[in-house]
């Protein structure tokens, strides 16, 4: 994680989880967060898909417009759009956050690099009901807040929190197999 409110929300969300798989969307705090609540967003699983509850004030200069209650998808290019559903249906069924490197592109053909989080919320009972997360450039050119962002396209991603910390790092040796230098080495001969 490389912008601040990323690596701030996370901590908190981390936090808050305890040995549970996510916090219930009543126990954030937001001024717990203040630093990156600019940064920050809450998605509301709708019949329709994901649709903005809230979004920072820097998020929505970043887009020149208020996003409440629009799509989380329709920011993204076609290429990416499926993607994107994918990734609120891996937070909210899997319980699993969702860090990744995203571009944002004006009309123009401008292109900002941000950090985008997605991390799942308990809201009466279901983890498919909220998310939390982060949309936040990685260095602010000079143009951001004059000229929105049309569209978002997906560079990098990865997995984290507590569904992706119960995969093990590693496998023990077995079938005469020896762990060296942090690698399976199984013996065989030479032909």
């Amino acid at each position: 994680m490389k912008h601040s409110s990323t690596r701030a929300l996370y901590a908190y969300w981390n936090e808050l989880r305890g040995d549970r798989a996510a916090p219930d969307r009543g126990e954030i705090e937001p001024g717990a967060i203040r630093g990156a609540l600019g940064d920050s967003f809450i998605l509301s699983h709708e019949p329709t898909g994901h649709a903005f509850r809230l979004a920072g004030t820097r998020i929505c200069a970043l887009f020149g417009r208020e996003l409440k209650g629009e799509a989380f998808d329709a920011l993204w290019d076609a290429a990416d759009r499926t993607t994107a559903r994918d990734f609120l249906e891996i937070t909210g069924n899997e319980i699993a956050g969702i860090v990744a490197g995203v571009a944002g592109v004006t009309g123009e053909g401008a292109s900002v690099d941000l950090e985008l989080l997605l991390l799942p919320l308990r809201h009466r009972g279901s983890s498919r009901a909220r998310q939390i997360g982060v949309l936040a450039p990685i260095s602010v050119p000079f143009w951001l807040g004059a000229t929105p962002v049309m569209t978002l396209s997906l560079k990098s991603h990865r997995h984290i929190g507590p569904a992706r910390e119960a995969v093990p790092a590693l496998v023990a040796a077995s079938d005469g197999g020896r762990v060296r230098h942090g690698l399976l080495v199984y013996d065989g001969g030479r032909m």
